[in-house]
């Protein structure tokens, strides 16, 4: 625990289950949300080739959506829970490590 407290430069174990709290709920709730807003846009895993390729196509679109939801939800979730500078500087920092830092300067 005392690694992952330095790393993430935090001082309490509260903190840090708060966090993964905060990390666990925002992964269900950003599948959860993909699904109804790809039947939204049409996008059912019927409306996709049965062979193997639709499958793929298909996770791929499903992915690319759920990753921008997630970046949102896991900002406004931390903030519900009271750690909104620890996962704001993560996000810069993921994003940065991503090749997306631009958007932040």
């Amino acid at each position: 625990m005392e690694k992952l407290k330095q790393r993430w430069g935090i001082d309490s174990n509260f903190q840090i289950i708060v966090i993964l709290i905060v990390f666990s709920v925002t992964g269900s709730s950003a599948v959860f949300l993909a699904k109804p807003l790809l039947n939204l846009i049409g996008l059912e895993r019927a409306s996709f080739s049965s062979a193997w390729w639709g499958g793929f196509l298909y996770v791929t679109l499903r992915v690319l959506i759920i990753f921008p939801i997630y970046q949102v939800l896991l900002v406004a979730i931390g903030w519900l829970f009271g750690q909104f500078k620890f996962f704001w500087n993560f996000e810069k920092k993921m994003l940065s490590r991503m090749g997306l830092g631009f958007l932040f300067k």
